[in-house]
């Protein structure tokens, strides 16, 4: 004859795994945040950020983040985002043609 099982020690022991996996993800993400230099905002500013990242349903920019983000953990990219890139300013034209301020 089987042993018969114990389910109630069989999820307890799940709960405990999955509160040890919710915390573990916390503390990743927090570490996350401190990696990319995100902890320098103010916690309005990132808390605006994350939400509109989360309301984004722009798939173009989306995959920009995604890229980004990969190059990141690859270790390609380790300085944190400064906001939109954009040209520097006084760049002469290409064409020879006269530069207008």
């Amino acid at each position: 004859m089987r042993k018969p099982r114990d389910f109630d020690s069989e999820l307890k022991a799940l709960a405990d795994k999955a509160k040890a996996l919710r915390e573990r993800r916390v503390r990743q993400l927090g570490e996350l945040v401190v990696a990319v230099g995100a902890d320098m905002l103010d916690s309005d500013v990132l808390t605006g950020a994350m939400l509109h990242a989360i309301g984004m349903n722009d798939a173009a920019t989306k995959d920009v983040w995604r890229a980004a983000g990969a190059a990141f953990f690859r270790g390609k990219e380790r300085k944190p985002a400064r906001g939109p890139r954009s040209e520097p300013g006084g760049t002469l034209p290409l064409e020879g043609g006269s530069a207008s301020a």
